[in-house]
């Protein structure tokens, strides 16, 4: 999933000068090998979202996938996950824990192991994104027992510190879980585009109820579709 210069500009719809002067700053994820940078495709989602950035529609094709099948529509992932209201929690620990407690999983040793794997990838580095919105999520899926990927949505019962972006408390969670690899990054990738949009955004941060909210991912999934099908014609 190695992007080079010119495919990491288009996927965060950039110039090449824009992308080297983050490299020159040292803000933006990549590496150095034989000359050239690459950038890892899950590393440049979250480093993306984390900013607040507009990503390409394109940056994952729409036909049926070898590994993954068909993609997951965001919509369906995050009426499967379930919107939770008032979900407790005083810590980044307690809170996770909470949240993955509420997750659709069968077994309970899937449970321990994601609360551990999420934890480790908050080690690396807050996913708090800003306006006390966080997206917890294990960078390379794991296998669990699940039916279909899912988007959980929590709302804190209290905002709790989260080390984001923004040194804002956070209090809205999603949280993903996915079977493979692409369809973890094209949800990611659905998830960051649908907090750009401003209905989406303002029913999350109203705590609307469940319903308006999968209504409004699903209206996203179709103007992501349109927009897609919009360039390639």
């Amino acid at each position: 999933m190695d992007l080079n210069v010119q495919e990491a500009a288009e996927l965060l719809r950039t110039s090449e000068r824009m992308l080297y002067r983050w490299i020159k700053e040292g803000t933006i994820p990549c590496q150095r090998v034989n000359g050239h940078y690459r950038f890892h495709r899950a590393e440049l989602l979250e480093w993306a979202t984390a900013r607040g950035l507009a990503l390409s529609v394109d940056a994952f094709p729409a036909a049926r996938l070898v590994n993954d099948g068909e993609l997951p529509r965001f919509s369906a992932a995050l009426e499967a996950g379930g919107v939770f209201t008032n979900v407790e929690g005083d810590d980044r620990a307690s809170v996770l824990g909470a949240i993955v407690k509420r997750m659709p999983l069968v077994d309970q040793a899937d449970r321990d192991l994601l609360f551990d794997v999420m934890m480790a990838r908050e080690a690396l580095g807050s996913t708090g994104v800003g306006d006390g919105i966080a997206i917890p999520h294990v960078r390379f899926p794991i296998v669990l027992n699940t039916i279909k990927p899912s988007i959980t949505l929590c709302f804190l019962e209290h905002p709790i510190e989260f080390g984001a972006i923004d040194g804002r408390p956070v209090h809205t969670l999603f949280s993903l879980v996915t079977h493979g690899i692409r369809s973890h990054l094209h949800l990611l990738s659905r998830l960051s585009a649908a907090l750009h949009d401003p209905q989406f955004r303002r029913a999350v941060l109203e705590r609307a109820a469940s319903p308006r909210i999968v209504a409004e991912a699903a209206r996203v999934d179709l103007a992501l579709s349109r927009a897609r099908e919009s360039t390639t014609k």
